[in-house]
């Protein structure tokens, strides 16, 4: 287990608008070139964007939280090695994705992912999720060991069977009311996801709004479905590919807690705790990124070096 002993300095004076102009700032950086398409895999239509990176490196595909889309990953993506291939995706229902006729389940969503690895090209795929996407990362995982090379699971829990955050946390979670109204999110940024959320709101709202596209509400209320009755818990020990699991010490949704169990249960698995909230990965990506970028290369150094 590693701890992230980062602190923030002293406050900055206009702190929310040095804040604000970090991350459009992000957003105008001119990345690696990225094609984004609409494919249609088991009769789902889902918008992909993909980075193709070096030739024959595997890629990292990307499980977002819920209700917001691909775009949430640009500052992430931008910080991590220009040659490292990525794949992004929007849920049905969420983004550019049109929604769903009917709901889904997370148990039926393994196959979604592994159509979208025939469709591109790869075998296998390093998978990290956030959030939400982190129990679709979990699941993956654990129904197509084959497909998944390393996996890396961001301010997520292990479903129905975790310590859950307050009610009224969880209560706000209900509704995608934060994704459709800016004035909202800002005012319950600091509360709801905590680290730098809590100086930062506009940082918050601006990260959800000005970098996300909005889609239909009901594909907000599908993802919620998903997840009903759903755990990995009792299948944790069960999974295969080397983890990294990394929790924030101030996440009022996912408590800091359900990292260590994770931890706990994940064979082979590496626990890295970072000074921040549900959001820090889109809000302070540099720092994330170099940890998973050491997680991810270690391992391929590793494997080069056996006989």
């Amino acid at each position: 287990m590693t701890i992230d002993p980062t602190r923030p300095g002293p406050a900055e004076e206009d702190r929310a608008g040095s804040a604000l102009g970090r991350v459009l700032g992000r957003l105008r950086r001119a990345g690696p070139p990225e094609r984004m398409r609409i494919l249609t895999i088991g009769g789902r239509a889902i918008r992909v964007a993909v980075r193709e990176g070096a030739p024959g490196r595997p890629p990292l595909l990307l499980c977002n939280g819920i209700g917001v889309s691909l775009e949430l990953f640009q500052p992430f993506v931008d910080a991590l090695d220009p040659q490292r291939p990525v794949i992004r995706f929007d849920m049905p229902g969420i983004g550019g994705s049109p929604a769903p006729v009917v709901p889904y389940h997370l148990v039926t969503l393994p196959s979604l992912l592994a159509g979208l690895l025939d469709q591109l090209g790869y075998e296998q795929a390093d998978v990290l999720g956030i959030s939400w996407g982190g129990g679709l990362a979990q699941q993956f995982a654990l129904s197509r060991p084959d497909r998944v090379r390393h996996l890396v699971l961001v301010a997520t829990a292990p479903g129905a069977l975790m310590i859950p955050g307050r009610p009224w946390v969880l209560l706000r979670m209900l509704t995608p009311r934060r994704h459709r109204d800016p004035g909202y999110a800002a005012r319950v940024a600091g509360e709801l996801y905590g680290g730098s959320a809590r100086e930062d709101p506009i940082v918050a709202r601006d990260l959800l709004h000005a970098t996300t596209r909005l889609g239909p509400a009901r594909g907000y209320y599908y993802q919620l479905i998903a997840t009903l009755g759903w755990t990995s818990l009792p299948r944790l020990p069960k999974l295969r590919p080397p983890t990294l699991i990394l929790a924030g010490d101030d996440d009022p949704i996912i408590p800091v807690v359900n990292g260590r169990i994770m931890k706990w249960l994940i064979p082979r698995s590496r626990l890295h705790i970072y000074h921040g909230g549900h959001l820090e990965l889109a809000a302070d990506p540099e720092r994330l990124a170099a940890t998973v970028e050491a997680f991810l290369d270690a391992d391929l150094t590793a494997q080069g070096s056996q006989p």
